[in-house]
């Protein structure tokens, strides 16, 4: 019996020696494939550390596609919707706009990658009032005659959004379509999920989660890819966009309420030409998880922007959408492209600022390059990892001359948007983090410009105001303990 139990031992033995061989070869040919070096290095490290489990762990979390057909699905909608709402014929507008050579580059970068052409005529406005944005959108719900366009990443039925909701089912009840995306797994991180969705269910109200996991109806795919956009789009003549999600500022969490940590954040509200293209995105989403077309109601043009005292008229907008239905990092590319533009001033703001390299690289040349470098980032976070990530990139941007601002406590900016010279500015959902660039579903506006730029401007002021400038000397004295906190994250993070 002993002989025969020391057999079955070593032929064990031997099968998990060749099993683990077999794992390390493949890994080396494999992992290397359409990836950033640093993500496959952090993946062959794993592997070769905890061979099985490591191995078990990628083919969990290691793919970022959608799938063929989810891929198939985007672009036949895309062109089906393009061709219905003729937004090519708006790309005419650059030809009688004076742009600047680089903003013509980025926008031909952009409708290249996402499709969205540039357009002009647009009104812009800067909410930076949390609540007074969920209010702004109430109202214009309240005013719905045909249909409303609802995606967020997060959304609650709260004390803060519970008008908006109730607006929601008004609309309803007067005959209006009201149709309603949220990520199945960022909104139920939320506490009073069940509640909300038993709330739903109770309404004309359709809706449907986004991204969601049910692998008896072939919907598989990695686990933590997000749907990150936040629309609004209201009878195609008024959108919202920006970094908000639909919860109150502590997202309903008594820790949170208890230290008053609140999330700061800012919408855009804007009429014209713009309106269409969010639409679009909406309706590229709408038809991956509920089968509906929508060209038909995102074919409708847009009414001419209305007179509001103090919007911005006449602001050309284009919006990017990214994510893994994209073959391309359409967010990456274009922030690369605009950094790498930076004349006199770059004014960046990213609640989790985790860099590929050339994104990194982009960031640091700038300030090399003598261009007025700035990031604006919390002093707290509300994520242990990403935050830990961040902080490892802290000293080689002091010392590349970047000057960062660290918003106080305990409120969490989370706020998305940067400027570039007087020229464009961007806003929308995507930070600037390996995540945003591969892993989540994101929107963001390209608006060009000096008054759109200065507007924004004022907006970081207020942020400068409130901030404490972190330096160098402070930085690098910080402890041994954090600074294996911080490089270990950082690891963590490029494992996407």
């Amino acid at each position: 019996m002993s002989d025969w139990g020391s057999s079955v031992g070593a032929l064990v033995a031997l099968v998990l020696a060749v099993g683990t061989l077999a794992i390390f070869v493949v890994a080396l040919g494999v992992l290397p494939g359409n990836r950033r070096p640093q993500t496959a290095m952090a993946w062959l490290l794993l592997i070769y550390i905890i061979p099985w489990l490591g191995f078990l762990l990628f083919l969990l979390l290691g793919r970022t596609s959608v799938g063929r057909k989810r891929r198939d699905e985007q672009a036949e909608v895309n062109a089906a919707i393009m061709e219905a709402a003729q937004l090519d014929r708006i790309g005419d507008d650059i030809a009688r706009h004076q742009l600047p050579p680089l903003v013509r580059s980025f926008a031909h970068l952009n409708q290249k990658l996402g499709t969205l052409p540039l357009s002009f005529g647009n009104t812009v406005e800067l909410l930076p009032d949390y609540e007074a944005s969920i209010e702004a959108m109430r109202l214009e719900v309240a005013a719905a005659e045909h249909y409303v366009h609802v995606q967020f990443y997060i959304s609650a039925w709260d004390h803060v959004t519970g008008p908006f909701f109730d607006e929601l089912v008004r609309a309803t009840e007067r005959g209006v379509a009201v149709r309603f995306l949220f990520d199945h797994l960022g909104s139920r991180g939320i506490p009073g999920y069940q509640e909300f969705v038993k709330k739903l269910k109770a309404t004309k109200i359709q809706w449907s989660p986004m991204l969601p996991i049910m692998p008896l109806k072939g919907e598989w795919r990695r686990p933590d890819l997000r749907n990150h956009r936040k629309i609004l789009v209201v009878d195609g003549r008024v959108a919202f966009s920006g970094s908000q999600n639909l919860t109150e500022a502590c997202y309903n969490k008594p820790k949170n309420q208890k230290l008053g940590r609140a999330w700061v954040e800012l919408m855009a509200r804007v009429e014209g030409p713009v309106v269409q293209e969010l639409n679009v995105v909406f309706a590229t989403d709408w038809l991956a998880e509920t089968g509906e077309r929508l060209q038909d109601v995102v074919a409708v043009l847009p009414p001419r922007p209305s007179d509001r005292p103090g919007a911005l008229t006449d602001v050309g907008i284009q919006v990017v959408p990214s994510g893994p239905g994209f073959v391309s990092e359409n967010n990456l590319r274009l922030f690369n492209s605009m950094l790498y533009s930076a004349e006199r001033r770059l004014s960046l703001t990213s609640p989790y600022f985790v860099p590929d390299d050339s994104l990194l690289y982009a960031v640091t040349t700038a300030a090399q390059r003598g261009v007025e470098t700035e990031l604006f980032v919390g002093a707290t976070a509300d994520q242990f990892m990403v935050s830990h990530a961040q902080r490892s990139y802290y000293e080689v941007l002091l010392r590349a001359g970047v000057r960062i601002w660290l918003y106080p406590e305990p409120f969490v900016l989370h706020a998305k948007h940067f400027t570039v010279d007087d020229r464009v500015a961007v806003i929308g959902s995507s930070n600037m983090d390996m995540r945003s660039f591969a892993l989540n579903y994101e929107v963001v506006m390209m608006m060009t410009g000096a008054e759109v730029v200065a507007r924004m401007s004022e907006v970081q002021d207020t942020y400068r105001a409130l901030s404490t400038e972190l330096t160098l000397d402070e930085w690098v004295s910080r402890s041994r303990g954090q600074r294996y906190l911080d490089n270990l994250m950082r690891l963590t993070a490029t494992m996407q």
